[in-house]
């Protein structure tokens, strides 16, 4: 998927909103800002209602870090994930054939906003995510088989938020929250 520039004049959402927030984060945590200085770009980033705005609120901050963003890719074998695994606060899964199944349940999460790119052709799609996660689906593009996924009743209460996208072609996309153990 080729990205698209972005249009300074395009209306913002939550997730663009949660996504500028994590960066001041990030870089306060690193040292990068000052509390002052943070205070007020997070007051901009607030305010924002375009694109431009965003921008604005976010300028001057170092370019996100590469080792931020990670892809997984195969041809034909099981992408499988489980356990304890660190996972980026930008994943991308790329396969034509695969079957992927990816528990993010026990996972290290990097951030808090976690987006993952999915890319698949023709393979089954299986996301565990924890279960205090909010999930995000509306930029999910699936085919023949759709999706499934049902909130649970502990869904977005205070944990990660799980941004999944892209497409998923032939098989079904399968996300469900962790059970208690």
């Amino acid at each position: 998927m080729a990205s698209r520039p972005k249009d300074p004049n395009t209306l913002i959402d939550d997730d663009d909103r949660d996504r500028a927030t994590q960066l001041l984060k990030d870089a306060y945590g690193k040292g990068q800002l000052t509390h002052q200085q943070l205070d007020q770009c997070l007051d901009q980033v607030l305010r924002a209602r375009t694109q431009g705005q965003l921008d604005v609120a976010v300028a001057g901050l170092p370019a996100r870090n590469p080792d931020d963003r990670f892809t997984i890719a195969t041809v034909g074998e099981l992408i499988l994930r489980r356990g304890r695994w660190r996972v980026p606060a930008e994943l991308i899964v790329a396969t034509p054939l695969a079957r992927v199944y990816l528990d993010l349940s026990r996972a290290d999460l990097e951030s808090s906003v976690v987006d993952l790119e999915l890319r698949v052709g023709v393979g089954r799609v299986r996301i565990i995510v924890p279960r205090h996660a909010s999930v995000d689906l509306k930029d999910m593009e699936t085919g023949l088989k759709g999706r499934s996924y049902k909130p649970g009743r502990s869904a977005g209460s205070g944990g990660p938020r799980i941004r999944i996208h892209g497409t998923v072609g032939l098989q079904k996309l399968t996300v469900r929250h962790a059970r208690f153990r």
